[in-house]
């Protein structure tokens, strides 16, 4: 698998929680890096997006609390996730976009609940 995440599980309200995305197969420095998410009866959401210059743009909607980094030594994509909310529940996915090539890891879950 060219991606794959971990990290997920269950956590409490207001708590933290890392996910990891490995990526092999590619060349993980060229590619524009992004996590979404999809909750159950909804679309997929934009989360979070870092360029391959390492500009990071974060989705207003979580910005003051979801944060994303990249490692390029280490092939590894990160999203930090701080407050988490019972409304954070949902699978969350990773991908990779360099020109027409796109990637999807098969997403991991997280769930919010006390």
């Amino acid at each position: 698998e060219p991606l794959v995440e971990s990290g997920g599980g269950l956590v409490q309200p207001g708590g933290s929680l890392r996910l990891s995305c490995a990526a092999s197969g590619f060349t993980f420095s060229w590619y524009a890096m992004s996590w979404y998410r999809q909750a159950p009866g909804k679309e997929r959401e934009f989360l979070a997006s870092v360029s391959m210059e390492d500009d990071a743009h974060i989705a207003d909607s979580v910005k003051d609390r979801f944060s994303i980094s990249r490692d390029n030594a280490k092939n590894m994509l990160y999203l930090r996730m701080n407050s988490l909310k019972p409304e954070d529940t949902a699978v969350y996915l990773c991908h990779g976009k360099w020109r027409q090539i796109e990637y999807w890891g098969q997403g991991i879950q997280v769930t919010v609940s006390p």
